[in-house]
């Protein structure tokens, strides 16, 4: 069988993408990179203080050099933030270097996930649900047309995900190998 590609975990905040890049890694006895944990410790600061000092587009800047650094390793499992996809640099660099993997989730389940969260600069503005509702409407289409294929993970827990992420990309490297 063919070495399996770089594996890119897209999707809304609160999709999993950290949690289950983090299990689906282990697995494949790969190294974990969390895009936005990696800008953070590049900076020494968070992505909060990011986007007080630098803007959004500071920050978005500091993703694409983060991404397109990340995605010229090879043999590893990469989550990247949210926004990602907003910028065409980056969907093109993640489709070019590796398997895209769209983790699907819904605004309720967005909402109920992130509930707690004080980290997340741009649910600080207005109404939670509208906020997420406006980001997903923007980006799903984005995800889509990045993504390899997607993955639901509403009322899924994370093995199960990371499951199911596994047999399909063996499936795309070696069809022969899971007929399932």
């Amino acid at each position: 069988m063919q070495e399996l590609p770089n594996l890119i975990l897209i999707g809304p905040m609160g999709a999993g993408k950290s949690t289950i890049g983090r299990l689906l890694a282990a697995e494949l006895s790969r190294q974990f990179f969390d895009s936005d944990h990696e800008i953070q410790a590049r900076c020494g600061a968070d992505i909060p203080w990011i986007f007080d000092v630098e803007g959004e587009v500071g920050f978005r800047d500091r993703e694409t050099q983060m991404i397109d650094e990340l995605t010229r390793r090879e043999g590893v499992v990469i989550a990247t933030g949210g926004g990602a996809v907003l910028r065409e640099q980056n969907r093109r660099a993640l489709r070019e270097r590796g398997t895209v993997i769209y983790l699907f989730t819904t605004v309720e389940q967005q909402l109920r996930r992130t509930a707690k969260d004080r980290n997340r600069p741009l649910l600080q503005r207005g109404d939670r649900e509208q906020v997420l509702s406006d980001m997903f409407a923007l980006r799903d289409p984005l995800y889509r047309a990045t993504a390899d294929f997607m993955v639901r993970t509403d009322k899924r827990g994370p093995r199960a995900v990371v499951n199911e992420i596994v047999r399909r990309v063996t499936r795309m490297v070696d069809p022969l190998q899971c007929k399932a």
